[in-house]
């Protein structure tokens, strides 16, 4: 099968697609997909530079985490999926701790049935495949941060992969009362559309001088040292990157289907809307250029890979 392939640590030049690469076998609790879609995140990225080598699956390393594709066989042992099937999901259970050797930036990609959900049907695959670990590691946040109807959260990097979902969970799902959010000026709108009630333009604005205190700050961008200064007593404050500042916490998502199951419902019924960059989906030629973009930072949702063949 074709599959983009790093056998060393670096910078993306250590991306090459190659075409010789044998299929996986499955075990008896995975299936095998037909990847349609895949999308990148900024774990690959430090993934590939190198940055977790220490519990990294070991090289050659065909990379990514999120797929979307159609299932062309079943392990012996699984119950909830059959050949044909439209399935999404984040193929390494664990992002940093032994990520499978073999990701979804390949023709074929074997996945434990547990990590996987049915595609949700309104949604295409290009669509599918920007979701599972952003809206992974989105419930994951709100749930550690105890987060339920009535509370308030500010959102930093409002337009991005996760903070995208985080708005939108947080209204949509969890019932929040306030949610306020940053992006740069041309995403203000954006992020209102998904359901920020406040966006505030990081270029203008220093989140120390909002008015408001929040219940939790889902930082997203790596200025835990500044979130902590806006929440309410008692408030908590999740960091995805960069250095924790205590009261703060940070934690690496763990793929689980079940959420995924959990969200189907709202995804279907159009309340929570997977958002795809403009830039893409980049084909599956251009996987080198597709991770030089998202390294710039200023990816607006997720940077997604389709068609792959």
């Amino acid at each position: 099968m074709k599959a983009w392939v790093y056998g060393e640590y670096g910078g993306v030049d250590v991306l090459k697609l190659e075409s010789n690469i044998v299929v996986p076998e499955i075990n008896e609790d995975q299936v095998l997909i037909k990847v349609v879609a895949a999308a990148l995140n900024p774990v690959d990225a430090k993934r590939r530079q190198g940055k977790f080598k220490a519990t990294d699956s070991p090289l050659p390393t065909v990379p990514g985490y999120d797929v979307a594709g159609v299932v062309v066989k079943v392990g012996s042992a699984v119950k909830n999926f059959k050949e044909g099937d439209e399935v999404y999901g984040d193929v390494s259970e664990k992002a940093l701790e032994g990520p499978k050797q073999f990701g979804s930036l390949a023709e074929y990609t074997a996945v434990e049935e547990k990590l996987l959900g049915l595609k949700p049907k309104n949604i295409d695959f290009a669509q599918a495949a920007g979701l599972p670990l952003a809206i992974e590691t989105a419930d994951e946040g709100l749930v550690r941060t105890e987060f339920s109807a009535g509370k308030s959260i500010l959102v930093l990097n409002g337009a991005g992969g996760v903070g995208s979902l985080v708005i939108q969970l947080a209204k949509h799902v969890y019932g929040a009362s306030k949610v306020a959010a940053t992006a740069s000026t041309g995403k203000l709108e954006l992020v209102k559309s998904l359901g920020a009630d406040l966006a505030i333009d990081y270029t203008k604005e220093n989140i120390e001088d909002l008015p408001d205190k929040y219940d939790v700050v889902f930082d997203a961008i790596g200025m835990c040292d500044k979130a902590v200064k806006v929440i309410k007593e008692g408030g908590k404050v999740v960091a995805l990157t960069g250095a924790v500042t205590p009261p703060g916490f940070r934690f690496v998502v763990t793929s689980d289907g079940e959420v995924l199951k959990k969200l189907n419902p709202y995804i279907e019924s159009g309340k929570v809307k997977p958002v795809v960059d403009p830039k893409g989906p980049f084909p599956f030629s251009r996987v080198a250029d597709a991770f030089s973009y998202l390294e710039t930072n200023h990816a607006t949702g997720k940077v997604v890979v389709y068609p792959i063949s």
